[in-house]
């Protein structure tokens, strides 16, 4: 989703590229074999190795089977238990990762990448002050990440600590000059605050960070609209749903923190001839069926 920070780079982040590989590892144990508890070990890092690899490949019903084992096999493994975390928070099963990812935690209280995957699970489960609780002890040991920077503007965004979130979020943009979400969220608050003026500035700086950023000119699209610059608005509209025919969907903009009162005027634009032809234009064409032989 935009506005929050992708899952799937904690695969790389938590480290599991570097876990050794056995020399001769089997994807399968035979039953008959009698294995120490080190051999054990090794299979299951070999396990959560193909785990992330596939993963990465988005096969992850095959990779969740395979960590899953690789956690059985090495309990003691905290990398083990992140990478099963990190799968299901992938498959929304949100309480089975945070229960892996704490498990991960009790083994090692340091990893940051833990710490953060803990405040988006929390955040997806919408408990946005355990959320908060987790993104502030990883950045106290690793502060300069403009990803878990932005997670927890968007807890202190949801939580109405309007200030706290803008602070953060600014400091994320110090971080990374380029990360347009940053500047696009603050521009969400002000929008809420009644300050339209200082949200199309920020609007149109995000704009010009990444001109393929689709929700940053829709909202720009919208404010203009309803500023009464009903053409602008219109053709920043057409461009923005044809980049992302998502942000055509209210529900869609709710899921992405859009507020109340942006929520409502984008329902003035969207509804409009013009945007409606757009996205009818966007949407996949049925494939015509080929008469019977």
């Amino acid at each position: 989703m935009p506005n929050r920070s992708p899952l799937l780079p904690l695969l790389i982040a938590l480290g599991l590229w570097s876990v050794a590989q056995p020399a001769s590892a089997q994807a399968m144990i035979p039953h008959t074999l009698q294995l120490n508890s080190n051999q054990l070990e090794q299979q299951g890092l070999s396990l959560a190795q193909e785990a992330a690899q596939l993963a990465q490949f988005q096969q992850y019903e095959l990779a969740l089977s395979r960590a899953q084992l690789a956690s059985q096999l090495a309990p003691n493994n905290s990398q083990v238990w992140s990478l099963l975390g990190s799968l299901y928070l992938q498959e929304t099963e949100l309480d089975k990762g945070i229960r892996a990812l704490e498990r991960a935690r009790s083994l090692d209280s340091k990893n940051t990448a833990i710490l953060f995957a803990l405040g988006s699970a929390h955040f997806q489960k919408a408990q946005y002050a355990k959320a908060a609780d987790y993104l502030q002890a990883g950045l106290k040991l690793k502060p300069d990440t403009a990803g878990a920077l932005f997670d927890l503007g968007n807890a202190y965004y949801m939580l109405e600590r309007y200030q706290e979130a803008i602070a953060q979020y600014e400091t994320a943009v110090e971080q990374d000059p380029k990360f347009w979400p940053a500047v696009n969220n603050i521009g969400l608050i002000r929008y809420e605050q009644g300050s339209v003026d200082a949200a199309i500035k920020q609007w149109r700086t995000a704009v010009s960070m990444d001109a393929k950023a689709a929700e940053p000119q829709l909202a720009l699209a919208v404010a203009l609209y309803n500023k009464g610059d009903r053409n602008q608005g219109l053709v920043l509209g057409e461009k923005a749903v044809e980049l992302d025919s998502r942000y055509g969907d209210l529900k869609f903009l709710k899921e992405n923190l859009w507020g109340d009162r942006l929520l409502t005027d984008a329902k003035k634009l969207l509804n409009t001839p013009r945007i409606q032809a757009t996205l009818a234009r966007s949407q996949p064409q049925p494939t015509p069926q080929q008469p019977p032989q």
